[in-house]
């Protein structure tokens, strides 16, 4: 019976393993080879799908002027920008929550600002850093790329799981992979911020707005926040000398 667990076992790592590493396409926009299981029109797709729900979560779409200036904003970014070159469809919206303080990207191209970070804002050019940042995300498929790693992690952890017959095991192992996925999370918010920088200049924005953004989101978070390491985001004061290390490679 115990072999036949590891048989099984080892059969469901191995089918993950082959849907996770056969599935490799080059990024046009990065140049890099990235493991993804969605085409860009399913990025779309499900973008527009998870749209209503994600808003919902934040109080629903603002109404009213400032509502338009992030939209007009958005598609200045885009219009401007490479990014106008892409098959993603764009849509920018603001959400009522006047509390959370973020902005997040669906896959495809739905963007989104809270009334809490956009109310911190001071001027259009910080805008745009905050939008172009969350295009980079869209157009670096990291939506994309987390789910593929998720769907490998669950695979893992159910050989794991079948392997071991130990549920605590599979706890372990489901932590660890949840680790993993966070350091990528973590490089992807800098190839995000390298990315809107490159968005923001391309429109005719001031990319070193982008510098003050970091500023707002680390008072935000009262100068500290959660450990580095156990956080998905770099820590914002961080993040602002990899910012000024960009802003010196290229004039502005």
């Amino acid at each position: 019976m115990r072999n036949l667990r590891f048989i099984i076992a080892a059969a469901i790592a191995l089918f993950g393993l082959i849907s996770y590493y056969s599935t490799t396409s080059e990024n046009p926009i990065t140049g890099e080879k990235q493991r993804v299981s969605l085409t860009a029109e399913e990025e779309v797709a499900l973008g527009r799908q998870l749209a209503p729900q994600m808003a919902a979560q934040f109080g629903g779409v603002s109404a009213g002027a400032a509502r338009e200036r992030v939209r007009a904003v958005g598609d200045r970014v885009v219009a401007r920008s490479s990014a106008a070159r892409t098959p993603y469809k764009y849509s920018f919206y603001l959400l009522a929550d006047r509390r959370t303080v973020n902005a997040f990207a669906l896959p495809g191209g739905q963007i989104f600002i809270t009334e809490a970070l956009y109310s911190l804002l001071q001027s259009e050019d910080e805008l745009a850093a905050v939008l172009g940042h969350e295009v980079g995300h869209v157009l670096a498929r990291h939506s994309a790329e987390h789910l593929a790693k998720q769907q490998l992690t669950q695979a893992l952890i159910g050989a794991v799981a079948v392997g071991s017959g130990d549920y605590n095991t599979a706890q372990l192992a489901q932590l660890a992979g949840s680790f993993i996925n966070m350091n990528h999370g973590r490089d992807d918010e800098l190839e995000a911020d390298r990315l809107g920088l490159r968005l923001t200049r391309e429109a005719g924005y001031d990319p070193r707005a982008m510098i003050r953004v970091m500023e707002v989101l680390e008072k935000a978070s009262g100068g500290s926040g959660q450990p580095e390491f156990a956080s998905t985001h770099p820590n914002p004061g961080n993040r602002i000398a990899r910012i000024k290390e960009e802003l010196a490679k290229v004039p502005h």
